[in-house]
């Protein structure tokens, strides 16, 4: 195999990953998700990786509109913004300057009338970013439980119903400390089936979710609860209905309109694109291996499709570290080393897998791309998967791939290339 066609498959997998990464970008889609300007005030909130971004977007396209509020980001995915506030907090594990910005998203929508109007900026990373305890909660009491349950391998739907039984800002409270304002939340998409309110855990949508709930999933996972938590979980409270708020959801990008790129891209560089799904959820680990399979099928038998052929997936895969201190990497790097492992140096096969918002974890790429030599590259790729040390190992082969923050996310794109076969 000449070193110049493995440069070209990794390139086009790049390609195919930028695609999916542009279609997110919320400069055009939010302009045309805008509402009709109000006629009396209008005050902006929002919270997520692609917040402050879609903030400078709407200040561009309403520069006659007396916009006030304020929006949180990730630390180092600020853009500036004129007459909306921008604040950075930390993600994925809440700061006080994700409390702070919690308590003055709420003082902005204090007093408004029927005639005023919220527009809600969400996006992935804002259930971190937008934390305020319930009274009885310490903010260090929060960092705890989602430490534990970030480790635990529980889903992101799970681990966001524990958050708004436990916060007096998720679960619709925000929507609701603005009633009667209207509020129109502009939404990026980064949860398996799009589901509004796990959407930086749906501060403006109504929640049907209870602290029973709550209490079976942290039993589940075995998660140490701290006294003051059960006290607050054994003290049910009114969820947020949709009679309690004036609130309207528009979905703006979703990991679906990512994938449709990406096969785009597929197609015009001479693949048959697959899209797998969007929401497709279980350990890293396992999904490496069941992709493997896949992979198999369609280069010795041409099925679910003929090579040469690209498979992509979205969704959100976990990790479940238990007691293990774990070592470098996301999950996507994890994915990608059990998909090595899985295939034993396979011909023909490369892939890259990567976190559309440019950080895998909590590390500063975005994911990577392995090929038919990743294992023998570096040394014993399984040991580094049992360690939970994938981002060491492509670190060691300059396989990552590095993005910087995309300021989107529409969470994990993975394509799988199965080049044509030899004439």
């Amino acid at each position: 195999m000449a070193i110049s066609q493995d440069a070209q498959y990794r390139g086009e997998l790049r390609e195919i990953f930028q695609a999916a990464i542009q279609r997110a970008d919320p400069s055009d889609a939010l302009r045309q998700a805008l509402p009709e300007k109000p006629g009396g005030r209008c005050v902006v909130v929002g919270a997520g990786k692609a917040s402050a971004a879609m903030a400078a977007v709407l200040e561009s396209a309403w520069p006659d509109v007396a916009l006030s509020g304020v929006v949180v980001t990730r630390y180092g995915h600020a853009v500036a913004c004129q007459r909306i506030r921008i604040i950075e907090a930390a993600h994925p594990v809440s700061d006080c300057m994700s409390e702070m910005a919690s308590m003055l998203a709420l003082e902005s929508v204090k007093d408004l009338g029927p005639d005023d109007c919220v527009i809600a900026l969400m996006s992935g990373g804002g259930s971190a970013l937008l934390a305020l305890p319930r009274s009885g909660i310490t903010l260090a009491d929060k960092q705890a439980l989602t430490k534990a349950l970030l480790r635990s391998g529980a889903t992101i739907h799970e681990i966001n119903v524990v958050r708004k039984q436990l916060s007096d800002i998720k679960g619709g409270r925000l929507a609701k400390a603005a009633y009667p304002a209207r509020v129109v939340t502009l939404a990026i998409s980064d949860v398996p089936g799009d589901d509004p309110g796990d959407i930086a855990s749906g501060p403006t949508v109504a929640d049907n979710s209870s602290a029973a709930q709550a209490q079976a999933i942290l039993a589940r996972y075995q998660i140490p609860v701290p006294e003051a938590v059960r006290q607050v979980l054994d003290q049910p409270r009114e969820p947020v209905r949709e009679s309690d708020i004036r609130s309207e959801v528009r979905t703006i990008a979703t990991p679906h309109s990512a994938l449709q790129a990406a096969a785009q891209m597929a197609e015009k560089l001479g693949y048959t694109p697959l899209i797998l799904g969007d929401a497709l959820e279980g350990e890293s680990a396992q999904m490496g291996i069941m992709m493997a399979g896949i992979a198999r099928s369609v280069k010795r038998h041409g099925l679910p499709v003929k090579p040469p052929a690209i498979l992509l997936s979205g969704g959100e895969t976990t990790v479940t570290l238990g007691s293990s201190e774990g070592g470098r990497g996301g999950r996507n790097c994890e994915f990608l080393l059990s998909l090595a492992v899985a295939l034993k140096g396979e011909a023909g096969i490369w892939a890259i897998a990567g976190d559309s918002d440019g950080i895998d974890g909590t590390e500063d790429a975005a994911g990577a791309v392995i090929g038919p030599d990743t294992l023998t590259r570096g040394p014993d790729a399984g040991a580094f998967l049992d360690a939970h040390d994938s981002y060491s190992y492509f670190a060691a082969q300059q396989a990552l791939v590095i993005t910087g923050p995309t300021l989107t996310n529409v969470n994990d794109i993975r394509a799988i290339l199965i080049a044509p076969e030899d004439p």
